[in-house]
């Protein structure tokens, strides 16, 4: 039977989103193939929790435990459900890489490029997948304000670069609100973007990736109660979720066609989740999620139900794929 070491909680706000997350994965794990172990790592404890909330940690060096004296506890796969970092940005995929321990969701390289919005956008323009007009601003750059405008135009969206969930994201209305967005976008990363406004239709594609064969799953359609789709309409019932979405055929399969473009330019593999903007029927893309929210009121498990995959089956298949993979380590 196979030891899982199911990895949730992060460094960032998004930390209870991924222990609901891990928890979805623990629960839906086949005991009969599989061993679970809940993981939970944050800044100052990396702990194994036991079924009585008792703690044992985690042997940095190699990712084992001491249960007993006369007790190790290895783990053949790492299933990894931290949102942010160091969960997505290939901090600890780089590590569990260097440790030669089997883990779900694309390689370091990979999270760590589309984890960035700037390095992410900036490649998929190159291949000619439609964006926003964009802004890049690194900490302590000099700028002009009007500039930022004059390229972007208002109202625009200020993000920082690395951080998900909506994080440090504003609308901006007014160039006075600007400098304070600003501010706000670097309060959680070093870098931050500013975008143009998009009107349209927000739509959310999940996909599968495994062995180079791409499957995507119903769309969703995104109606945010809110001015856009921040924290709270992602987790808190400030939106409405149709899926599949109300779309035209043509314009369905078009979303379908360049979700598996990005994914095989992106070189993905494992599940993700990315979201677009659809203006005028031409779908612009807005960023990729390679650590899917997993919790009963995330969008990729709802997409799953109407596909009739269950999490079952999806976590088997996604376990199995890692350890195999893992072998060209």
């Amino acid at each position: 039977m196979k030891k899982i070491a199911i990895i949730m909680g992060g460094y960032t706000e998004e930390s209870l989103i991924s222990l609901k997350s891990g928890k979805v994965v623990y629960e839906n794990l086949n005991r009969e193939e599989f061993d679970p172990y809940k993981i939970y790592i944050f800044r100052d404890k990396w702990v194994l929790m036991g079924e009585k909330n008792n703690e044992y940690s985690i042997n940095k060096h190699d990712f084992t435990i001491r249960l007993t004296s006369n007790q190790t506890l290895k783990f053949d796969c790492v299933f990894n459900a931290i949102h942010g970092t160091p969960g997505e940005d290939g901090i600890l995929q780089s590590y569990f890489h260097l440790l030669k321990i089997p883990y779900t969701g694309c390689h370091f390289n990979q999270a760590n490029l589309t984890f960035n919005k700037k390095y992410c956008l900036t490649l998929l323009k190159e291949f000619g997948i439609n964006t926003a007009v964009s802004f890049f601003l690194n900490r302590n750059q000099p700028f002009c304000e009007k500039k930022i405008i004059k390229k972007v135009g208002l109202p625009c969206f200020v993000k920082p670069s690395r951080s998900g969930s909506s994080l440090g994201i504003s609308k901006v209305y007014k160039k006075e609100e600007l400098l304070p967005s600003i501010e706000k976008a670097f309060k959680e990363d070093d870098e931050i973007i500013m975008e143009s406004f998009l009107k349209g239709i927000e739509i959310s594609v999940g996909v599968i990736s495994f062995n180079h064969e791409i499957t995507v799953l119903p769309i969703t359609e995104i109606i945010s109660k809110n001015d856009f789709f921040d924290f709270e309409s992602k987790y808190y019932g400030g939106s409405k979720e149709i899926t599949p979405a109300r779309l035209l055929p043509s314009i369905e399969n078009k979303i379908q066609k360049l979700a598996k473009k990005i994914c095989n330019i992106l070189n993905l593999s494992g599940i993700s989740r990315s979201e677009f903007i659809l203006v005028n029927g031409e779908p612009f893309f807005l960023e990729i999620n390679t650590i899917p929210g997993l919790s009963k009121k995330s969008i990729f498990p709802k997409q799953l139900s109407i596909a009739g995959i269950s999490l079952s089956d999806l976590f088997k298949k996604y376990i199995d794929y890692s350890i195999e993979n893992s072998k060209n380590l």
